[in-house]
């Protein structure tokens, strides 16, 4: 479809293909599964992509490197293989490792990671607070960090990472803004959460001066554990 980044999955099982495929389309990217080590060079050398996901036994192969794609400008990659073979290939070295079998959810903070240019620039300092709950498109989530300019939330590891834009809505304070998501990430293989920044969208003065007064209120956890005001 027009529009939509194109992200190619070179990996040789096709039901590990589809899976990964089906993720893709259903978060709004063009995939194009190619099962063969000849095809998916074929691919990543004509096709303009924005992403490449591919088997880590094929990464070693020539055939998927003449794109020179450690150089500045080639699409990020996401190599998939076993914990326990783990491949030390030319590629490895400008790629993540995502392991088998795979978590869609783990898989979408990779997808989100590979996708980001860098983090947010934070033009004000972050402010740790107490855990307060918010509402994420209508699920809960628990907001552990703020700024002028944005946000870190907490979300169970099981639930899909919020869209490239959200709506976010604090019921405490009746502060309703929407945001961009930046980056997303486990915190650690076995983790039961997802950490997600993001950073404040296009929004009425209103609801972004209704947030920076939030923000400048928010008592601060001070290291001893108690909170504190700025």
């Amino acid at each position: 479809m027009a529009g939509r980044p194109e992200v190619i999955v070179a990996v040789p099982d096709r039901t590990e293909g589809t899976l990964i495929a089906n993720w893709l389309s259903e978060n709004r990217f063009e995939p194009v599964h190619r099962s063969t080590l000849e095809a998916a060079a074929s691919a990543m050398r004509t096709r303009p992509s924005t992403l490449v996901i591919a088997d880590a036994s094929w990464a070693a192969s020539k055939a998927l490197q003449t794109s020179d794609r450690g150089c500045a400008g080639a699409p990020p990659t996401i190599l998939v293989g076993d914990a326990t073979d783990r491949r030390a290939t030319a590629m490895d070295g400008h790629a993540m490792y995502l392991t088998r079998p795979i978590d869609l959810a783990v898989l979408s903070c990779f997808v989100s990671m590979a996708l980001m240019d860098d983090k947010p620039i934070r033009r004000s300092p972050r402010k740790p607070v107490p855990r307060f709950d918010a509402i994420v498109n209508n699920e809960p989530v628990a907001i552990v960090d703020v700024s002028a300019e944005g946000f870190r939330m907490e979300l169970p590891r099981a639930r899909r990472v919020p869209p490239p834009f959200f709506g976010v809505r604090i019921p405490l304070v009746g502060v309703a803004i929407i945001a961009s998501r930046r980056w997303a990430m486990a915190p650690s293989k076995d983790a039961s959460n997802i950490w997600c920044g993001a950073a404040l969208a296009s929004n009425p003065s209103a609801a972004e001066e209704a947030w920076r007064s939030f923000v400048d209120t928010v008592p601060i956890v001070g290291r001893s554990g108690g909170p504190k005001t700025l």
